[in-house]
């Protein structure tokens, strides 16, 4: 055990590298729905193993995180620049009055408790469940003046703020949104949702298309004679189908399989492969004929594609529009499997809007598909590799920026170059999204430089403090815990009755809301099993988008606020 205890001593990489292990392992055991989570798993760890007194470089978890505050900017650096026009600005100033109402309540927390800088910065990010403000205040401690002791001292503090109050962050707001957000409101939460999506999506199968999953099939049926589309043309029996859509793929006449096009005639006695919605299929099969099977007609090559919205002529647009412009007449056959923005599968149907930057995932036949995604954007293919020289850069030049430091009296401002990190990860995802011809990071690698490098952050944060964490915790645990239910449910009480009364927002879409601008994706999960819709990720994007931002920044102003 001595070797073991000077082993790690002497090599402290060895160290972190455990209380990762540790960490992921802790914050992945469930109790019901409730776990820990990877970042509070690896401050536990770190902590633990911080009683063996381990001295770790400071630059090793300014290094992760300005990894990953980087990656948190590129992630909604498009949707966070979207939310600035007109038709996202309402759920922006939503955002703002969320956040704002989480640093005030964390500043009256503070005071009246009587806590210090150190203990309110964690307080603030554990009721808020915003890790990062922990990396941003300790980097704006380090330039108010403080003496190497005082430093010491706060940056301590923090992280057993952090742990006592970030339990009930996460799992208070997912119960709060998801139980007592829709009694707040007086609504039935999960027809609110069904209504909505009726009313987005017309009369044409709109819980279909609001549905996670697509239900695509391809059947053949040989035309009765007086069927409906004998004797018509392709595109006169297409022309039925608006949302969502039928296509026939391919056509067997006289037992050879032809070529099809819209003016191609449909006979009695073709066999026709028709491509569609299964319980759209379903429907229309006995105005057709007798299901036949034919596995030669549908030999034919599918290619499933991502790719990333770029077209003037597309953005804005909703996708029933879409499908009616004469772009979408010139290519049939193809179907869209999924709408991913920020990162978040998002529900869809006639009514949605699709904007710059969104990524839809698109299934077809190769050339048509490859059609497609010229109209409306950049194939995003899949690759392992990422733009380090973007990426490098990127970080370089918002750190820089960062560092500049503004002197307003003698009050020193500065964003620190962990401020600047996220800014400038902000403006290259949104140019990315502009123009993805340069600056990819793929997805694995993005989870990477989130999860490890906030995870890195917090375990040398963990390891660092452990020898006081205990101690602290017996001085302020009851008190610091009342206070974090304080900071958590009083701003989503305050977005409640502001979203409801002042912005006028559906329920659903204002409880999606409040979990993304308190950026708690579990609270979202939790809202979408009760409404038993995907309608709350509609307000979610945009708010998270500017809550991630707004709450980092938050780790300079509660410093500034209480010094």
């Amino acid at each position: 055990m001595n070797w073991l205890i000077e082993t790690l001593r002497d090599n402290p990489e060895i160290a972190i590298f455990l209380a990762l292990a540790l960490g992921f392992l802790i914050g992945g055991v469930k109790l019901g729905k409730f776990s820990l989570g990877n970042v509070t798993g690896v401050l536990l760890a770190g902590v633990l193993i911080g009683q063996l007194n381990i001295t770790i470089s400071p630059n090793v978890k300014s290094v992760f995180f300005l990894m990953f505050l980087f990656a948190v900017g590129y992630s909604v650096g498009p949707q966070f620049f979207r939310g600035l026009k007109s038709d996202g600005l309402p759920q922006v100033l939503f955002s703002v009055v969320v956040c704002v109402a989480c640093l005030l309540c964390a500043f009256i927390a503070a005071k009246v408790a009587g806590y210090n800088m150190g203990q309110a910065a964690g307080l603030l990010s554990g009721a808020c469940t915003i890790s990062a403000v922990l990396g941003v205040a300790s980097d704006t401690m380090g330039q108010i003046g403080l003496t190497p002791d005082q430093h010491k001292a706060l940056v301590d503090a923090m992280p057993v703020a952090y742990a006592v109050t970030y339990l009930y962050g996460t799992a208070g707001s997912a119960w709060f949104l998801a139980s007592i957000g829709p009694k707040l409101l007086r609504v039935n939460l999960a027809k609110e949702c069904a209504d909505y999506e009726a009313k987005m999506g017309g009369a044409a199968d709109a819980g279909d298309q609001m549905s996670a999953y697509r239900r695509l099939t391809t059947r053949a049926y040989q035309v009765r004679e007086g069927s409906t589309p004998a004797g018509r043309t392709i595109a006169e029996f297409e022309a039925q189908f608006t949302v969502p859509r039928v296509f026939i793929m391919c056509v067997r006449q006289a037992g050879k399989i032809c070529q099809t096009a819209p003016e191609t005639v449909i006979r009695p006695g073709d066999i026709v492969g028709l491509a569609g919605p299964r319980e759209v299929l379903l429907k229309i099969e006995t105005t057709l004929g007798p299901e036949v099977d034919d596995r030669e007609l549908f030999d034919v090559p599918i290619q499933i594609l991502d790719v990333v919205v770029t077209s003037k002529a597309i953005a804005g647009k909703t996708l029933l529009q879409i499908r009616q412009s004469h772009e979408a007449e010139e290519v049939r056959g193809v179907f869209l499997r999924k709408l991913i923005r920020a990162g978040q599968e998002m529900p869809f149907n006639a009514g949605t809007k699709v904007d710059r930057g969104d990524v839809v995932q698109i299934i077809g036949p190769v050339p048509e598909v490859e059609k497609v995604a010229k109209k409306i954007g950049y194939a995003d293919r899949v690759t392992e590799k990422t733009d380090v020289v973007f990426m490098g850069l990127g970080i370089v030049i918002g750190a820089l920026i960062g560092a500049i430091v503004v002197h307003i009296g003698n009050v020193p401002l500065s964003l620190s170059t962990s401020g600047g990190a996220l800014m400038a990860g902000l403006v290259c995802g949104w140019l990315r999204s502009v123009n993805p011809t340069f600056g990819r990071i793929p997805g694995p690698a993005l989870w990477v430089f989130n999860n490890i490098g906030l995870c890195t952050f917090i375990a040398v944060v963990g390891i660092t403090c452990g020898p006081g964490f205990v101690a602290g915790l017996k001085s302020a645990g009851l008190s610091l815990f009342l206070w974090g239910v304080f900071v958590t449910t009083v701003p989503f009480v305050v977005g409640l009755f502001v979203g409801k009364y002042i912005f006028k927002m559906h329920p659903g879409i204002l409880l999606g809301a409040c979990a993304g601008a308190r950026t708690t994706t579990a609270a979202l999960g939790a809202i979408q099993d009760e409404a038993k819709s995907k309608v709350p990720a509609l307000g979610y994007t945009i708010t998270y988008a500017v809550g991630n931002t707004l709450l980092i920044i938050w780790g300079v102003v509660i410093v500034l606020m209480m010094k």
